[in-house]
């Protein structure tokens, strides 16, 4: 597999929310805003990025009977570094994302990854789909928080400044005006409808894709 089919597969068509449904956890807990779903993908990414590489260096170097356990520890290592770092330096953030991110160590995605791919392939691959895997997930918290914040609030990059610091104070984008929290978007079940709705978007997406291909190469068969 080629470095570009990595990123692609691990951005999109084998996305860790969207495809795998994996990390369902934190992904419908902390996505009641767009700054909170960026928090948590970077935390994520961060942990699959070190991760990754760490297995995969190490990889001839651990038997087969112990990698498992020796993987839950490189990444509970790693959730820990991060989670120290959040701590020190995006504390209002790190104290609304509370357990979810030491919880990242017993994300399926993180050891999947860890067991499926950077255990059986050299660094740099390793690397790349840690990334590629990382920023789709990320995308789709963001994509599920912004979609929960817009119909829960009424704005977009509300409480910008949990990451962003004086420089977020502004960021923040109201689309309507004296809005009345639309309650079912904050909650819980609106976590399910809104990914619900973007697992069907994709899907939507996918099979015009293969359509219009098909339609291709029925032509191409033609001529």
């Amino acid at each position: 597999m080629t470095k570009a089919e990595i990123f692609k597969t691990g951005l999109w068509g084998n996305n860790v929310g969207l495809v795998q449904l994996l990390g369902l956890c934190p992904l419908l807990a902390v996505t009641s805003s767009t700054i909170n779903g960026l928090g948590m993908g970077i935390a994520t990414t961060v942990t699959l990025l070190i991760s990754s590489f760490l297995v995969s260096i190490t990889r001839n170097l651990v038997p087969n009977d112990v990698r498992i356990p020796v993987f839950v520890l490189i990444i509970a290592s790693t959730v820990t570094v991060v989670e120290l770092l959040m701590n020190a330096y995006f504390h209002d953030l790190y104290l609304i994302l509370g357990i979810f991110i030491p919880l990242i160590v017993t994300n399926c995605a993180i050891i999947g990854r860890a067991e499926s791919f950077a255990s059986r392939n050299n660094t740099l691959d390793s690397v790349m789909d840690a990334l590629a895997m990382g920023l789709g997930f990320s995308l789709v918290l963001v994509a599920l928080g912004a979609m929960r914040e817009v119909l829960g609030f009424g704005t977009l990059l509300r409480q910008a400044d949990l990451m962003f610091g004086a420089l977020g104070a502004n960021m923040q984008i109201t689309l309507i005006e004296n809005y009345r929290e639309f309650l079912l978007a904050i909650l819980p079940p609106g976590a399910f409808i809104g990914l619900g709705l973007l697992i069907a978007l994709k899907n939507m997406l996918d099979n015009k894709q293969a359509e219009k291909i098909k339609t291709l190469e029925v032509q191409a068969a033609s001529t």
